[in-house]
């Protein structure tokens, strides 16, 4: 099939890998070229700041394929190498190293980058961001030295974070500028469930206010807040979001707005291009609405379809979004999204922490948590799928099968 073109894909992440995994399942004979500027094969972000950051993880555990699947299945991996410029006219791509390679199609997954702090002292020493295997390297060899670590941000990253640094016996802060831990997804009243998690687990909370500056001789030594408390530590992660890295196809012309702006195909506003990741601002035919999300299960799922579409397909990218996360015992399932909610239903166990979480507008489930219950994901993602209202007491009611409603 097309044995005479050339597919160029932007960043060898989850998404570029199955993207190029999905174009030779799919019988494409021509030239594949994979391109990332890590010096090491495609991984999977999750382990960062689990199992390969506790150590009881291995790279190949992440990886998304094993050693050799590039070259078995004629892909030409290029580790260590930036897409530096697109020429989206002559259909030119331009490597460093390598300078100007042309492409028939081309795909965009070159991820998002983390948020930094730019306050006095944010240039010391012994402050960390997690995104690379490289910044979890450098991160689990400093974790090994510390006995107090601060971790500042109480998102999915410094949530996580928190707890494996708890699990390695290491004692924790954790400073968040809302008043409980995944506010801005969850929400005051379900984010309290985690606030309760951590201090259980004996997280030092530092709730609803924010960093004014890092202080030290060199090193960071603590961290001050809006309020004058320091807050001491010998190691410092900083987890305040991402934001998409789109520069590089907005220089090339391409319509920008949250990241590279998608339709439904994931195509972007240029011919012969596309996008899928956390770059990907795409429209959702389901929600009817556009959403970037910086998960896993989307650059998993994202990447087959765009590779699909660039073969000739029509397939819609429509899977109900979702993510999961593990904090000490516990493990969670999200699906759906919920921007807005007038009520919030129970099912289960609330404070032994086994329950179904429901986000409920107008009657209908906007999304959906599972917490230590299992095997629902798929009967939630359904009722969101379906819009249609439920009855809230029935949704309640653990007797009552989810897929009757």
């Amino acid at each position: 099939m097309a044995s005479d073109q050339t597919y160029v894909i932007a960043g060898a992440s989850l998404a570029g890998a199955k993207a190029a995994e999905t174009l030779r399942a799919e019988g494409f004979d021509g030239r594949v070229v994979l391109v990332g500027e890590e010096p090491v094969r495609p991984y999977e972000r999750p382990p960062l700041s689990k199992g390969y950051l506790r150590g009881e993880a291995g790279f190949d555990d992440a990886a998304v394929h094993a050693q050799g699947f590039y070259e078995d299945q004629s892909i030409e991996l290029l580790t260590s190498t930036t897409v530096t410029a697109i020429d989206p006219g002559r259909r030119v791509v331009t490597l460093d190293p390598g300078g100007a390679l042309s492409y028939d199609r081309l795909l965009l997954s070159t991820g998002a980058a983390p948020r930094t702090l730019s306050i006095p002292g944010s240039e010391l020493a012994g402050i960390h961001y997690l995104r690379t295997l490289a910044s979890c390297d450098a991160l689990r060899d400093a974790l090994g030295r510390a006995g107090r670590v601060v971790v500042v941000g109480g998102g999915w990253i410094g949530s996580e974070v928190a707890a494996s640094a708890r699990q390695l016996g290491k004692d924790v802060a954790m400073v968040e500028a809302a008043d409980v831990p995944l506010q801005r997804v969850l929400g005051a009243e379900v984010g309290a469930i985690f606030k309760e998690l951590h201090a259980d687990q004996g997280v030092e909370l530092h709730l609803g206010v924010g960093v004014e500056s890092f202080r030290g001789t060199g090193a960071a030594e603590a961290v001050v807040l809006d309020d004058g408390t320091a807050v001491p530590g010998d190691l410092f992660v900083v987890g305040v979001g991402v934001s998409p890295r789109a520069e590089l196809a907005g220089a090339a012309g391409l319509e920008l707005d949250n990241g590279v702006v998608v339709d439904e195909h994931l195509a972007t506003s240029v011919p012969g291009i596309w996008a899928a990741g956390d770059v990907a601002n795409a429209l959702h035919p389901v929600l009817g609405a556009r959403i970037r999300l910086e998960h896993w299960s989307s650059a998993l799922n994202q990447g087959p379809v765009a590779a699909k579409n660039m073969l000739g397909g029509d397939v819609e990218y429509d899977k109900i979004p979702y993510f999961f996360s593990d904090q000490y015992d516990l493990g969670l399932e999200y699906s759906g999204l919920a921007t807005t909610w007038d009520q919030i239903v129970y099912r289960g166990d609330r404070a032994g922490r086994e329950v179904v979480v429901f986000w409920l507008d107008q009657g209908r489930v906007a999304a959906g948590m599972n917490i230590n219950v299992w095997d629902v994901a798929d009967q939630i993602a359904d009722l969101v799928r379906s819009r249609r209202p439920v009855d809230a007491r029935r949704l309640a009611d653990p007797a009552v099968a989810l897929s009757s409603l």
